[in-house]
């Protein structure tokens, strides 16, 4: 049967699992950071533009979809972050719309900004978006400026519930040093993702060696920021609240007692390392049946990513731990408990919910359709095709 509070942990599950996929698309983002740096001619950088442009809509429905899912299941964290830090938010989305734009007006007749001005844009949105995203979830751990009053729902000259404490309306993460080492690991991690994607996608010998040797630095900053990162969540002290009173509180290793204390969540998280250093490595180390450098290392990197994802968010909302902590005030933290939608609406989308698995069966199929084959500079020259 299912309890409120299944349905609780569940949606948690969803939202995690749709943030996770929004961070292994974001490949593309890292792609197209890098377009100048591995296309030095303009047949290289349309090559790597046609590439991720066959993925550009994968990743930015799923960032759409993410916010739907969190507005459906958690309102209060919508209307708290999403209302309050807008400015931050506002900019994540924009140079998404950026991106939407310079993919399909780069090549236009009339372009009066010209085909590079656009290809920048790309470059601005491979850095932003990851930056700020990464940002953005880093301050489940760190927490944000925002104060919930509840019994203003009733005031009917001013219903707000929540507010931005300050005037930055979300800004104010980029102060946190720690927000900034997560947003710009995430960065790099977008980047190792793109260039595994590229190497995956594209059939140029000079891309794939230039892929290749970024691959190996993007990898080791990515390695070092992730890993202090990690390391500062661990050690710091975390946000938990009493069930049944509501009352938050400070409790010493809340991240490590979460995360090494439930055996699936760790288990997750760990054959989720596994698997970026294999998608890593194996592109390094491992050769394809013709004998050829292997070029699949996107495969378990992208899985392992996933899964590492997911499962550091449940640590920030499973076991009575607030997963949007207020640094203003601490009982206006926002849990599972006080933050989510009822229990009909909750059940209602658990249904609709089961349509999923088809969803991703048509993406998966699309993407293969897709990908049948290696893009080529044949391919995106050809007059007849419909390239970027």
């Amino acid at each position: 049967m299912m309890t409120y509070e299944f349905l609780q942990h569940y949606w948690c599950a969803v939202v995690a699992l749709l943030a996770a996929l929004l961070v292994f698309l974001m490949f593309v983002q890292g792609a197209n950071s890098q377009i100048f740096e591995l296309g030095k001619t303009a047949d290289e950088r349309r090559l790597l533009i046609n590439s991720t442009g066959r993925k550009w809509e994968f990743t930015f429905t799923t960032l759409v979809t993410f916010g739907g899912a969190f507005f459906a299941s958690y309102p209060l964290f919508y209307s708290t972050s999403f209302g309050g830090a807008y400015w931050l938010w506002m900019l994540i989305l924009f140079s998404f719309v950026l991106q939407a734009v310079s993919y399909e007006f780069q090549n236009k007749l009339g372009n009066l900004l010209g085909t590079r001005t656009f290809q920048t844009f790309l470059v601005i949105n491979g850095i932003v978006g990851p930056v700020l995203l990464g940002g953005a979830v880093a301050t489940f751990f760190t927490g944000s400026n925002f104060i919930v009053e509840r019994d203003n729902i009733m005031n009917e000259a001013t219903p707000i519930v929540s507010q931005w404490a300050n005037a930055s309306h979300g800004l104010d993460a980029l102060l946190d040093p720690w927000n900034v080492v997560f947003g710009v690991a995430v960065f790099f991690l977008a980047r190792l993702l793109g260039n595994l994607y590229t190497l995956n996608n594209i059939e140029d010998d000079t891309l794939m060696r230039r892929n290749r040797r970024a691959l190996l630095w993007n990898t080791a900053v990515f390695l070092v920021l992730f890993l202090a990162f990690f390391f500062h969540i661990m050690t710091k002290d975390g946000y938990v609240y009493d069930p049944a009173t509501g009352v938050v509180s400070m409790e010493p290793y809340t991240y490590f007692n979460n995360l090494f204390g439930s055996w699936p969540l760790l288990a997750l998280f760990l054959v989720g390392v596994i698997f970026v250093l294999l998608g890593v490595g194996g592109t390094f180390l491992w050769k394809a049946k013709d004998g050829s450098p292997f070029r699949g290392g996107i495969w378990p990197a992208g899985i392992g990513t996933v899964m590492v994802v997911v499962s550091l968010l449940l640590t920030t909302a499973y076991f009575n731990t607030c997963y949007y902590p207020s640094n203003a005030d601490l009982q206006s933290s926002l849990t599972m408990q006080n933050s989510c939608s009822s229990e009909f609406t909750l059940r209602t989308m658990f249904y609709v919910s089961l349509l999923v698995p088809f969803v991703l069966a048509y993406i998966v199929y699309a993407w293969r359709k897709m990908d049948q084959k290696r893009l080529t500079h044949e391919e995106v020259n050809d007059t007849e095709s419909e390239a970027y």
